[in-house]
């Protein structure tokens, strides 16, 4: 049975939990504590040498980085063929995106969270307001090529049914928007195809985000306070 190493506030984390849920693959939950530093210790670095989350292990082979999984998932499993697909076209046009999306859209979702709840967090020091403009800024342009190169003419990412490629993206979206900036401002298409996903993907993506909608809530709350006094 496979073993998912994880954290929930790991965007790929997540988006590897969803596959297996959505697709009812047998699995076992391994939350990776990366706050005490349970990715660096001797016995996880055995499985990834790397010591990074996701990673999973079935049986005695150990498989890391989330698009390697996902495909690997998808075929050992034989789940749809929308997830993956075997013409080769289509999971051409999957591919894509999947080469695409750690240079493009993850960077900016990522530093917009890492520099307003992560860094604040361990340095006890106030949010760096320059920063995090500059990362809206990133993250608008990044969405502006989002809309127009994967989502111009399309329901998802790759085309009118969802797809691996769907799941990286909106989990990384999902990390923007939980810092309480409204990301989706002047970006239309991509908060439809959000809600698009989440509803298809539902109970489980409400579930794989349970975690990161407490992030978000906690912050909605302070700056509603902020604004107050």
């Amino acid at each position: 049975m496979v073993v998912l190493h994880f954290n929930p506030l790991s965007q790929p984390s997540r988006a590897v939990l969803m596959f297996l849920e959505v697709n009812g693959i047998p699995y076992v939950r391994k939350v990776i504590d990366l706050g005490r530093g349970e990715h660096r210790t001797a016995e996880f670095k055995k499985i990834n040498p790397v010591q990074k989350v996701p990673v999973i292990s079935d049986e005695d082979f150990h498989l890391s980085e989330s698009v390697a999984i996902l495909i690997y998932l998808a075929t050992k499993h034989r789940v749809a063929d929308h997830w993956y697909p075997s013409n080769t076209e289509k999971r051409a046009r999957v591919n894509e995106y999947l080469a695409w999306h750690h240079n493009n859209l993850r960077p900016p979702c990522g530093m917009l969270f890492f520099n307003e709840i992560l860094l604040p967090a361990r340095t006890k020091k106030p949010v760096n307001t320059e920063e995090v403009e500059k990362c809206l800024s990133q993250l608008g342009e990044m969405f502006n090529k989002f809309e127009s190169m994967f989502l111009k003419d399309s329901s998802f990412v790759c085309g009118e049914e969802i797809s691996i490629a769907d799941l990286l993206a909106v989990c990384e979206v999902m990390q923007a928007q939980a810092t309480g900036h409204d990301v989706f401002k002047g970006h239309p298409k991509v908060k439809a195809w959000t809600d698009r996903v989440r509803l298809h993907m539902n109970p489980q993506f409400d579930d794989a985000h349970a975690v990161l909608y407490k992030v978000q809530n906690k912050r909605m709350k302070r700056k509603d306070t902020s604004s107050k006094l």
